[in-house]
């Protein structure tokens, strides 16, 4: 009897295990896709954002002699002969413009400081330090000034918090201490705070319009319902340029809207409505809408009518039974549906830029600029990452409270 007992049991761990191998089997194609084009690329964006091997891997020789300098005296002369050895080095035109634009990113004017010293070698052979000094200051005065010098010095490193430091409003100074930028340097708390304003609003106004209609879809008949929900779903079927182009249309000085307006009434001349926030939100509402209806209509459709009936025939208001039974039971959908919009707004970048104006750009516009246009692709990971790690933080808040929530009820 203890026998069969215990192969009855190994039998029961033997099919166990193979039902796990077979679940594990199932969902490695997704465990793979996930790692390949999701997690592969965050872990590069943020070991980017600290990168920086420009100046690294063009003048190792001269970040070694810089090493023990204290970057307020004058630069020891070896570091001038290490220089010049480190620019004859260089093969290529393209690594030499790619660590000119770099340290032109640190001090205005190190572009041409660069590209003219590596383009007028050799400047002579066999110097030695004092004669390498000599060399370089006659060719270019400024190879006798402290920022430029400072600036090789501070990114000789391969690595650097720099990009990250900048992004928030920081940065280091030329002996390493970390401080605020000035008044007049400071943007991207205020281009973050933006973003997240704007998401927000655009948030509240899909939870605004999306839960009623949602609320309208629970109670219809399942096949009148469907019906509707493919019409929710049909701006996915159509290009977001396209409904952008559209809402251009509409919002126009003389778009179809303002001649609305202009007709009731409401107003004599055109509402400025394209090029600036308002356009921006209307459309990025439109855009989303589906997101927040979607998850809403879900949970709304297991909430049992009769508890609202109920309510209501014990004495309660339809008002007041709608607000403390049936409310509180779609909390899921609008937390689901408002963390969604939220989450894909903030990473927006089409809509700001075709209708927004200049103070109206999210951080995503910003992204795109360095890399695109400034081609700073450490400056754009950077700025990704604060998105991406701000994002967390309240995606890490939001489970906070919920699990509180749930705790409590």
């Amino acid at each position: 009897m203890a026998g069969g007992t215990l192969d009855l049991v190994a039998q029961l761990s033997r099919a166990e295990r193979r039902r796990k191998t077979r679940a594990f089997a199932l969902t490695l194609p997704l465990l793979a896709f996930l790692l390949v084009f999701f997690l592969v690329p965050l872990a590069s964006l943020l070991v980017r954002a600290v990168e920086n091997p420009e100046v690294a891997d063009a003048l190792p020789r001269t970040g070694q002699a810089l090493g023990d300098w204290d970057r307020n005296s004058p630069p020891p002369t070896a570091a001038y002969a290490a220089l010049l050895a480190d620019l004859s080095a260089i093969q290529e035109t393209a690594q030499a413009g790619v660590l000119a634009r770099r340290l032109n990113s640190e001090v205005a004017g190190g572009r041409s400081l660069v590209m003219g010293t590596y383009r007028a070698l050799p400047l002579g052979e066999n110097l030695g330090p004092d004669e390498a000094r000599a060399r370089l200051i006659e060719f270019d005065a400024r190879w006798e000034e402290l920022p430029y010098w400072q600036a090789i010095a501070k990114n000789s490193s391969r690595w650097t918090l720099d990009y990250l430091l900048t992004a928030v409003d920081l940065k280091r100074t030329p002996q390493g201490d970390i401080v605020k930028v000035g008044e007049g340097e400071a943007a991207f708390s205020d281009i973050l705070g933006r973003t997240f304003q704007m998401s927000a609003v655009v948030t509240f106004f899909c939870l605004l319009l999306a839960y009623p209609l949602a609320y309208w879809l629970s109670t219809l008949p399942e096949r009148k319902a469907n019906v509707m929900l493919i019409l929710v779903l049909l701006p996915f079927w159509t290009s977001v340029l396209v409904r952008i182009a559209a809402w251009i249309v509409l919002l126009q000085n003389n778009g179809l809207v303002n001649r609305f307006f202009m007709w009731l009434g409401v107003t004599d001349t055109p509402i400025p409505l394209l090029f600036n926030r308002v356009g921006v939100i209307i459309a990025m509402v439109h855009i989303l809408l589906p997101f927040a209806i979607l998850p809403l209509y879900s949970v709304m459709k297991s909430v049992p009518q009769n508890y609202l009936r109920a309510a209501i025939s014990l004495g309660s208001t339809p008002f007041s039974g709608f607000v403390r039974v049936y409310l509180p039971q779609t909390y899921p959908g609008v937390a689901a549906g408002g963390l969604l919009v939220f989450i894909t707004s903030i990473g927006y970048y089409v809509t700001p830029a075709l209708l927004g104006g200049p103070s109206d750009q999210m951080l995503s516009y910003y992204v795109a600029q360095y890399t695109n246009v400034e081609v700073n692709w450490g400056m754009a990971c950077a700025l990704g990452g604060v998105l991406l790690t701000t994002t967390l933080i309240l995606y890490a808040i939001y489970r906070k409270v919920s699990k509180a929530e749930l705790s409590l009820g």
